[in-house]
Formats: structure tokens, sequence, C-alpha cells
């Protein structure tokens, strides 16, 4: 019953959404009383409180005191979208050490409003459950997690893993799988076996400067290809790219890309690998953010489509489950050798214990329940920084609109400087990463990623706040 409730009151609170996105129901429209929409849609009160507090909690209706809910936002008042950046002329060697690395450090800093960080707090992870799977992990295993795990990891957590590839569209066994220490330790792994020292690689623009840091600790260049912030990178650049800049081998976020939140249609995932295959090159694809979708339906991967095996899948459980216990995934397709040997010279077996944690609660069915309150959660979020960057910041600012992920991509005027803004905003105890440290190049100076991974609150409202006014005062 409890299932087939929250159903009700979400459909009925993801019709009004779409009236509302439509502008048939307008900003300053009185919605129908609790009791009316009760008896209109054959439901309890209470289903119908539900569907109302839910696009409250997204600030699109209010309650107002003896008088009802009102629209007090619409989707289509959003600011414009980022365009896409321009072609560069050559690939780039790897260099910026020193703003990374004082933005990674501020993360940590004490009192301060977070707005810098693409991780899920803690408030949103099920800690008390996960708890409970490593105690019931240490009982069932036979020598208390102290022996080593096989090179290719648990064998339960591949099984699971396997399992519910289901839900992404996939078709792949426990022996397709190979375990890691997070995701980061998969994209390192999979890069290494399919480049040498000097290769050129392509990333989409602007990318994760983690995956620009990797880069550069195996001697690669990069080639920064040009990205839409809604559908992601340009196949028709790529094409081209390839041959003329020799590239060995593709380093993309096809699902909610970190920072800019691009999702590449599925049609686009399969000309990509159609694509690849015509120049015998490896995809490594991170679907690190893949389950954290806001629609209703999970996007799916490049790796559905690959007959070649050249489509080197990785994920992990940091961004969605437990990002302390570092448990990460590969599907290596036919560097699945290689990647084995690699992690056996490198790290010689994963962590037994957490990834035993995992494969245990994997096995009770929790992990799409808690997906499915985190997605919930996530999405609700996102609409209240979408809104609070429109009020607060200048109007000619352009922000992106992910379908999941934890972040936003926001292009202010030209003569904003994010990381002078950055210096100053961390004066006033706010962070948030500046545009620049996501490109080798000289660009997105005045861009910036903010992160909506933390629940709403009022800090967060005022961090927002003054973000905006340090803004004006630099425009």
């Amino acid at each position: 019953m409890l299932k087939t409730a929250e159903h009700l009151y979400l459909q009925i609170a993801d019709k009004l959404e779409q009236l509302i996105s439509k502008d048939v129901l307008k900003i300053g429209d009185k919605l129908p009383s609790v009791r009316t929409m009760s008896e209109e849609q054959g439901v309890s009160m209470s289903t119908a409180f539900q569907a109302y507090y839910h696009l409250e909690a997204k600030g699109l209706i209010e309650s107002r005191p003896k008088s009802g809910y009102y629209v007090i936002f619409s989707p289509r008042r959003m600011p414009e979208m980022p365009k896409a950046c321009e072609a560069v002329k050559k690939p780039s060697e790897v260099t910026l050490h020193e703003m990374i690395t004082q933005v990674s450090q501020d993360m940590s800093l004490q009192n301060i409003t977070r707005l810098a960080s693409a991780a899920p707090p803690e408030s949103l992870l099920p800690a008390a459950k996960i708890s409970k799977a490593l105690i019931q992990a240490l009982r069932k295993s036979p020598n208390a997690g102290i022996a080593y795990e096989p090179v290719q990891g648990n064998p339960d957590l591949r099984r699971q893993i396997a399992r519910n590839s289901i839900l992404w569209g996939g078709a792949i066994s426990e022996e397709d799988i190979v375990t890691t220490n997070g995701c980061m330790d998969a994209l390192t792994l999979c890069l290494s076996a399919v480049t040498q020292p000097g290769d050129t690689i392509a990333l989409e623009s602007p990318a994760y400067y983690g995956s620009l840091q990797l880069a550069e600790s195996l001697g690669l260049k990069v080639l920064e290809v040009p990205t839409h912030p809604g559908t992601g990178v340009d196949l028709e650049y790529l094409d081209k790219a390839i041959p003329k800049f020799k590239i060995k081998a593709c380093l993309f976020v096809t699902n909610f890309t970190n920072p800019l939140g691009a999702c590449m249609p599925d049609c686009h995932k399969q000309e990509l690998v159609r694509l690849l295959e015509k120049y015998n090159i490896p995809l490594i694809e991170d679907d690190i953010y893949g389950d954290m979708y806001f629609g209703k339906e999970r996007p799916g991967v490049c790796q559905t489509f690959d007959t070649n095996g050249l489509v080197l899948l990785c994920n992990s459980f940091s961004k969605s489950l437990a990002p302390g216990y570092r448990v990460g995934w590969t599907v290596p397709g036919r560097y699945k050798e290689k990647v084995l040997n690699l992690k056996r010279h490198h790290s010689i077996s994963s962590p037994s214990l957490p990834s035993a944690a995992i494969a245990c609660f994997l096995e009770n069915d929790r992990y799409e329940h808690h997906l499915r309150g985190m997605r919930k959660n996530l999405h609700t979020q996102y609409m209240r920084h979408l809104q609070a960057i429109r009020e607060y910041f200048p109007e000619d600012c352009c922000v992106s609109r992910p379908q999941g992920g934890f972040v936003l991509w926001v292009e202010l005027h030209p003569k904003v400087n994010t990381y002078e803004l950055y210096e100053q905003a961390i004066k006033h105890k706010v962070s948030f990463a500046p545009g620049r440290i996501f490109s080798l190049q000289e660009r997105y100076n005045n861009c910036m990623r903010i992160s909506f991974s933390n629940p709403w609150s009022k800090q967060i409202d005022e961090g927002l706040k003054t973000l905006g006014r340090l803004i004006r005062k630099m425009s």
C-alpha cells in the first residue's frame, strides 16, 4: 500500500508540474483545494496533500494561510542555456595544479557553505542500512574479511552488478566485470590499458578536472571536444579530429557530464560506438552519474551498443551509496586481461569487507529503493538551486539544465573572472568550483560549477544570495 500511495502522489505532482511548465497553470494561479484534488483524482486527502507538499518542496507552489496553494515559479522562467565551446586548434599538455589544489583544499574548510563538491552528503545515504550490511558481510565471511580477494573481485558483488545491469539495458555476466578501488581507479586501469605515454586522448569540454589530472599522470595529451550542454560531445567534430590528431582513445561521461550536466541521447551513443568502431578506437565510458536521473527511465550506456569489445564501461558506488568504501568496477571488454594484469601489479586486489558489504546491500534489493528516494531529493534540490540562481544572479547569466547528476554549470558576463570571484567568496565562507579548472585552454574564466547535492537550507539560500551580490559588483 505504501508503494501504491507513493506512486499516486507522484503521478498527481508530475501532472501538475507539467501544467506549470507549459504555462497552463501560470504564476499566481490558485490550485484546487486539497479536498477538491482528493475528490477529483479519487485519492485520499493524505495523498493529495503529499502531492502538494512535493511541489512545495521544489519551490513551484506555496501554501498561503487560510487561502490555499498558489503557483509561484515556472520552469519557463529559467535563464538561457550555456553555449558549446569553440573547437581547439591542437591537443594540449596537462598543467593546472595550483588552482585545482586550492579548490580541493578549501572543500574541507569548516563552517563553509559547500557549493563546490559533486558528491552526496551523508544525509542522502543509507548509513544505518550499509552498516547492517557490513555486519552481515562480516558474519558471512569464512575468514572475517582478512584474506585477499580474487584479483577480478568479489564474486558476489560482481554477480549483483551483473544482475542490476538490466536497469541500464545491459546483458553482462559476472565474468565480464572487474572490481576496482572506486571509479577513478577503474578509469586509471582502463586508460593505462589502451594508451602509452605521449598518446592523445579526447575528452569532452568542459571536462572534470580529475580526468585532466589523470591524463597528466599518465603522460597523455588531451584534445578537448566541443560539448553541447544538452546532448553531449560534438560527434561531427570528433569524426574529423580522430585522424587529424591521431587520437588513441576517448574518455567521455555519457550521462550527466561533470560539470556541464549533458546527457547524450541513446541514438548519439549508438552513433558514437559506430564511429569509434570505424577507427578501431576504444571508448572509456564513465557512467558514475547514470543512476542519478530525474526522468522516468534510466539513460542507457554506450556499452550496450558495443559488439567488438571497444567500450570499457566504468562506474562505482561512490556517488550513490558509500563514497568512503571506494567500491568501483569496470566492464573492460576485449581489454579485460590487460586490466586484470594492471590491477594485479598496482593493487593486487580490492578490499574485502567493503565489497562484501555492498554485495549484501544489493542482494536484499535495497539499492533501487534507496535510489528512488535519492533521485527525488536531488531533483528537488536542483529545482531550488536553479530558482535561487534565477532570482539572485544577474539576468544575463546562462545556466545548464541537467536531467540528473549533482551539478549546475553557470556562464556569467565575460567581465566576471570566476577565480577572482572564488577568492572573494571563500572570504564570505562560500565555496564553488571556478570554470577555469575544467579546461587546459584559457577558457571558461567567466563560468562556474555549482553543486546542488546538499539539501536545500537557509544557509544555501544565503550562500547563493552572497554569490549573486559579489557577481553584480564584478559585472
